[in-house]
C-alpha cells in the first residue's frame, strides 16, 4: 500500500504487544510511523525485521511496511516526527488493585506541553486520568483512543473494528479530528464522546466480556449437578440475538492482560468512588474458583494426587498467543505441585516464557511426549493442533487414559472411543468411563 496522500505522521510510545500492532497497522494504512520503546534491545531487534511477540500476521505486516515504520529510543525523533503521539505503554495493576501510571507518567513528561501536539492515550487507565493529565500539560491536547484487540487476532481487530472509540474536550477538537481521519481508511463508526466516557467505554466492555465468560461457567457447573449439556444450554441461548453466542464458551477461567486487570480495575475504580460493584467482585471471584474445579474432576479420578503424573495441554492463557499472564496453567501446575503431583507439559509457543515461571514442570518436545506415562491429562488452551493428536497412541502411551478437557474442545466420542474416561466442563452426559 503506498502512502496516502496527507496521511498524519503517527508517532507512538511503547512498542509492547498493544504498540506494535498499533504501529504496524497505522503503516498498513499508509501513514508514517515512528516508534520508540525504551528497550534498546528490542528496538535494535526490530530494526533487524525481529518480531519479539507472538501474533498471527504480524511479522508480515512489519515487513510488508518497512519503508514506513522505524523504531528509535529517541523520544526527539518521534516528536520531530509526527504531532499525533499514541502512548501505548503498560498500566500493570499494583499490590493495592490500583493501575501502575509509573510508565504513562513518565511518557508525558517526555513529551512535554509541546502546543499544536496531542498525546492519544491508548493505554487503558483509569477514569479520570485523562483530566488530570489535561491539567498538567499545558498546551499539550489529550485524546482518549482505547484499545480493543484481542491477542491473537489483534491485527484483524485494528484492522476490522467493530468501533473506533474518540474521546475529547472541544478545547481539543482538533485533535479529536486528527485521530478519527487517522482511522478513516477503516470505514467503521467513531464513537466520538468526553475523555472519562471514553475511558469507561474500555473498563466497561471488558468487564461485560468477563461476566459473560463467569455466567456460562456457573450454568456450566450447575448444569454439572442437575444433569444437562452446558453446549446446547450456550448454543440455545445464543441464538437469542439479545444475547448472541460470543462469549458463551464455558471452560477454566479467564485469563490474559485484559480482562483480569481491567475488571479489578473497575471494581476498584468503584470502590475509590464510595460503590461496592458487588457484580463485579462475584465475577473475580467465580473466575478464581473456576481454575481450580479441575482438582476436583482430577481428585474424582485418580485419588490422591501425591505421586501421579499429570499432563497439561497448553500453557498459554489462549491458542494463537505466547502470553503467559494470568494464564490458568499457572493456577494448575502450582495446585498439582501443591499435592505432589508430577507435572509435564507442552505449548507450542509459549515453551520459553513458561519455563520462567514454572521451573519444576517437565517442558515437552511435543503433546504426546508430555502425554508419555501420565496417569491424567488436562487441556488447558485449545490450540488447533491438540484436535489432530492420534489418541489411540495417545491412551497407549499413557499410565491411565483419563482427560479433563478445560475447554469443551475435543471430541468426547472420538476420546472415548480410543480408550480414554472423558470429563468435560458442564457436560455430565459426555463424562465417564470410555464406551460407557
Amino acid at each position: 500500500m503506498s502512502e496516502r496522500k496527507g496521511s498524519e505522521p503517527i508517532g507512538v510510545v511503547g512498542v509492547g504487544w498493544v504498540g506494535l500492532v498499533t504501529a504496524a497497522c497505522f503503516a498498513e494504512l499508509g501513514h508514517r510511523v515512528v516508534a520508540r520503546d525504551i528497550d534498546a534491545a528490542k528496538v535494535e531487534a526490530l530494526g533487524r525485521g525481529e518480531v519479539p511477540i507472538h501474533e498471527p500476521g504480524l511479522p508480515e505486516l512489519l515487513e510488508r511496511n518497512r519503508e514506513r515504520l522505524s523504531f528509535t529510543t529517541d523520544m526527539g525523533e518521534l516528536l520531530d516526527a509526527a504531532r499525533l503521539i499514541f502512548v501505548c505503554v503498560q498500566t500493570p495493576p499494583t499490590y493495592s488493585g490500583d493501575a501502575d501510571l509509573s510508565a504513562v507518567e513518565t511518557a508525558v513528561e517526555e513529551i512535554g506541553d509541546g502546543e499544536g501536539r496531542a498525546l492519544v492515550m491508548k493505554s487503558t487507565v483509569p477514569v479520570g486520568t485523562g483530566r488530570k493529565i489535561r491539567k498538567k500539560a499545558g498546551g499539550l491536547a489529550y485524546v482518549s483512543c482505547p484499545e480493543f484487540l484481542r491477542e491473537g487476532s489483534a491485527v484483524h481487530d485494528f484492522l476490522e473494528p467493530d468501533r473506533v472509540v474518540v474521546g475529547a474536550e472541544p478545547a481539543d477538537e482538533w485533535a479529536a479530528d486528527a485521530v478519527a481521519a487517522a482511522y478513516e481508511p477503516l470505514c467503521k463508526p467513531v464513537v466520538r464522546t468526553d475523555v472519562a466516557s471514553a475511558e469507561m467505554i474500555k473498563l466497561a466492555s471488558n468487564a461485560f466480556l468477563a461476566t459473560k465468560i463467569s455466567f456460562i461457567n456457573e450454568i456450566a457447573n450447575v448444569c454439572e449437578e442437575v444433569g444437562a449439556d452446558v453446549a446446547e444450554v450456550s448454543r440455545g441461548m445464543g441464538l437469542d440475538q439479545r444475547i448472541g453466542p460470543k462469549f458463551l464458551q464455558p471452560g477454566i477461567g479467564f485469563g490474559g492482560s485484559c480482562f483480569p486487570k481491567d475488571t479489578q480495575a473497575l471494581k476498584q475504580l468503584a470502590g475509590n468512588s464510595g460503590y461496592h460493584f458487588q457484580l463485579l467482585s462475584s465475577v473475580i471471584e467465580v473466575n478464581e474458583l473456576q481454575k481450580r474445579r479441575v482438582m476436583g474432576k482430577l481428585a474424582k479420578r485418580l485419588g490422591s494426587l501425591s505421586g501421579k503424573r499429570v499432563a497439561l495441554l497448553g500453557l498459554a492463557f489462549k491458542p494463537d498467543t505466547d502470553d503467559m499472564r494470568e494464564a490458568s496453567s499457572l493456577v494448575l501446575a502450582a495446585r498439582l505441585e501443591g499435592e505432589g503431583a508430577e507435572v509435564t507439559a507442552f505449548d507450542p509457543v509459549s515453551g520459553a516464557q513458561a519455563g520462567e515461571l514454572l521451573p519444576n514442570v517437565k517442558f515437552s518436545e511435543s503433546a504426546l511426549d508430555a502425554l508419555d506415562g501420565a496417569d491424567a491429562a488436562v487441556l488447558v488452551t485449545e490450540w488447533p493442533e491438540f484436535a489432530e493428536i492420534d489418541w489411540v497412541e495417545a491412551a497407549g502411551r499413557m499410565n491411565a487414559a483419563q482427560m479433563v478437557d478445560g475447554r469443551n474442545f475435543l471430541d468426547p466420542d472420538a476420546l472415548r472411543s480410543a480408550g480414554f474416561t472423558y470429563d468435560g466442563i458442564g457436560r455430565p452426559g459426555v463424562a465417564g468411563d470410555a464406551g460407557g
